[in-house]
């Protein structure tokens, strides 16, 4: 049963703000992109809005982790004394999404149990990261978060619904909803809806989710009903990560009956069917810079031969042309790490640089360079994460996004995590 996993909790909107100054998109979007940021920060000048709540990837390096974290909690303590809020008690948030290019993503803002959640690549519990974590990610994100007042999520987790019955009715229902917000997000990000869910349509969503978390459907579903995944996060999963590790330093100083209360035990996330359309799967692909790909088809060859030759298709690229592999018997993750096994032997062995690149005409254009080796990775298909996690665990880093940058979830709900 999922119940208590993800459940509706007190959210703040902005109450009377200019909404499209407000929103503001994830901290890990744009981070090579300086002029972005820029024009965000200029637009904004002294409004309210979320980017004095977090700060933006790109300023990492400048070193100034605490001074940032200190303002961004000013802010905080600002905005909540300025009454700029307003609280929704026990709601969740109906959100649709109409993205840059014109799709529709529907999704459903509540609170995830930290508990149920675990991110290390071994986990069995119930809520479980998509890919492996960059531990020197981790200490900027939780620098930021403790102490701080306030959380404002970005972190996007898919659950698997292939007959869409928990988020999509949702939309049927706007009519009788109320509606929270309806604006255009800054720099060609779309455009995005809120509703209030509570009362009879917030236990449609608990009826729902516990019948897809029941051990007929996950047998259907995937053969067998041990230790199944029921949340899996898509995007955030460092900022998610972080959270959890607040959460566990935090409450090493709680009675067990606090740990049961305090909301820093939960955080805010925005929950979507993995199956919706306008979620798409591109794969991350790999490119090997300065070195001599002399015999990489060759090697890749020998080296793939083991797989034979059905189920996933991979392509290597050099000079000399494109050679197509398959990993037959591997999930998709698996598949993804052995293409990884290769390349990290590869320049291991003869040197180089790997960069992940997105797109393949870009991959197939840079890997048949001078002094350079590339592989389109294998297309993960919907229907094939969860199985994947189950099976084999997290996937490696970099194997695949969901989207282009501008799509990424923008800040926008904001909820207390202090007492």
């Amino acid at each position: 049963m999922t119940e208590g996993y993800f459940i509706p909790g007190n959210i703040l909107v902005p109450d009377k703000q200019d909404m499209k100054l407000w929103s503001v998109i994830a901290c890990d979007q744009f981070t090579s992109q300086p002029d972005y940021w820029n024009k965000v920060e200029k637009a904004v000048g002294n409004a309210p809005s979320t980017l004095k709540l977090m700060l933006p990837e790109l300023y990492l390096k400048d070193g100034n982790i605490d001074q940032s974290a200190a303002k961004i909690r000013s802010a905080m303590e600002d905005y909540l004394s300025r009454g700029i809020f307003r609280e929704l008690e026990d709601s969740y948030i109906y959100v649709e999404r109409t993205l840059s290019k014109g799709g529709l993503r529907r999704g459903l803002l509540g609170l995830l149990d930290l508990e149920a959640y675990d991110y290390n690549p071994d986990s069995v519990s119930p809520i479980r990261a998509t890919e492996g974590m960059v531990p020197d990610r981790l200490p900027p994100r939780i620098k930021v978060r403790e102490d701080a007042p306030l959380e404002l999520p970005h972190v996007v987790v898919f659950i698997d619904d292939p007959d869409r019955t928990v988020i999509k009715p949702l939309g049927s229902m706007k009519d009788k909803l109320e509606k929270l917000y309806d604006f255009e997000l800054m720099e060609g990000g779309g455009s995005v809806e809120g509703y209030r869910v509570t009362g009879p349509a917030a236990e449609t969503v608990r009826l729902g989710l516990n019948r897809l978390a029941s051990p007929e459907v996950i047998e259907k579903k995937y053969g067998n009903n041990k230790n199944p995944v029921i949340y899996a996060v898509g995007d955030g999963n460092h900022s998610l990560a972080s959270a959890k590790k607040c959460w566990e330093k935090l409450r090493e100083g709680l009675s067990d009956e606090e740990r049961q209360t305090h909301p820093a035990r939960w955080t805010m996330v925005e929950l979507v069917n993995v199956h919706e359309e306008a979620i798409i799967f591109e794969p991350i692909n790999r490119v090997i810079f300065n070195t001599n790909p002399e015999n990489f088809l060759e090697e890749a060859e020998e080296f793939f031969a083991r797989y034979g030759n059905g189920g996933h298709e991979l392509t290597c690229i050099t000079a000399k042309g494109k050679l197509n592999y398959y990993t037959d018997g591997l999930t998709i993750g698996q598949s993804i790490a052995a293409c990884d096994e290769f390349i990290e032997g590869w320049v291991a062995r003869h040197g180089g640089s790997i960069d992940y690149i997105h797109g393949d005409d870009t991959t197939a254009e840079l890997g048949s360079g001078a002094g350079c080796a590339g592989i389109i990775m294998p297309r993960m298909k919907k229907n094939e994460l969860f199985p994947s996690i189950i099976e084999s665990g997290a996937f490696p880093k970099k194997s695949f996004s969901i989207g282009p940058a501008r799509d990424k979830r923008y800040y926008l709900e904001c909820r207390k995590i202090s007492m």
